[in-house]
């Protein structure tokens, strides 16, 4: 009988860049999109907030302080506003929509897409933010229900939403690192769409690697920079692998294959 432990990886652990190739230029913005791209990674995760008038863009906090403008947040501005305001990259290209990234990348990599709904936000905008990114990720995959387009949350109620309202969109519930095994477990009761989970690279091991496929849900890890980060999260043979530094992750993931 063969054991329920983690085997050694015989299969290939897919390199996502965190935000694009944010450590060479600014996160969830086209140049660190074409950089993570460069280096040939599998795929690349982003964020997306709701600006005033309702129009799904990439950006990571809800405040704007990255810009100098500490107190506000990015919901005070409608689109107009917030192209015109000074973002730190190449004077030709504003804050991206999350309608532009998925016609000007899904064809040329797999995307997870995650949906920042925090408690100091309507609920109602928490909905909206999660039909509009299901509408557009409708709109590129036509009837095709596959796993190159993900979308991710940390909270699990709006992922209950998006399940009600739409059917063949892979959803990843994310965990934070205040999370328990329990919550895991009381998730995957409770919610048996979840296509999977995203955990820390902190928290991940064995256990809890065997508890998840066991129950045929992809495991995703984050974020995984150093050597002993990548290296644990190969070892346990991760589906998706979310990183700031994915050119060093995937010469030491074709480093361990090769090897193999």
């Amino acid at each position: 009988m063969m054991s329920n432990a983690v085997q050694p990886q015989t299969k290939l652990s897919l390199i996502f860049a965190h935000r694009g190739a944010s450590k060479e230029a600014m996160e969830n913005t086209r140049a660190a999109f074409d950089k993570a791209l460069h280096y040939a990674v599998d795929g690349i995760e982003t964020d997306v907030q709701l600006s005033r008038d309702e129009v799904a863009v990439l950006w990571h906090d809800r405040v704007l302080d990255k810009l100098g403008l500490a107190g506000k947040h990015i919901d005070d501005f409608d689109l107009s506003q917030l192209k015109t305001l000074n973002f730190p990259q190449s004077a030709e290209e504003g804050l991206m929509t999350l309608e532009t990234f998925l016609n000007d990348y899904h064809r040329r990599c797999r995307l997870l897409i995650e949906v920042k709904n925090d408690d100091l936000e309507p609920v109602a905008r928490h909905q909206i933010k999660m039909r509009l990114a299901a509408d557009l990720i409708g709109k590129i995959s036509g009837s095709e229900a596959d796993a190159r387009v993900l979308i991710s949350s940390f909270n699990l109620p709006s992922l209950i939403y998006a399940h009600q309202q739409t059917r063949g969109i892979p959803l990843v519930y994310n965990i934070d690192d205040h999370q328990t095994v329990e919550d895991v477990e009381q998730a995957l009761h409770d919610c048996s769409f979840l296509y999977g989970f995203c955990l820390p690279i902190a928290k991940l091991d064995h256990h809890l690697t065997d508890l998840l496929r066991t129950h045929n849900k992809s495991v995703i890890v984050y974020t995984c920079n150093t050597d002993e980060e990548i290296d644990k999260a190969l070892r346990l043979g991760v589906d998706i692998l979310i990183s700031d530094v994915p050119d060093k992750a995937l010469e030491m993931r074709n480093a361990r294959l090769g090897g193999a």
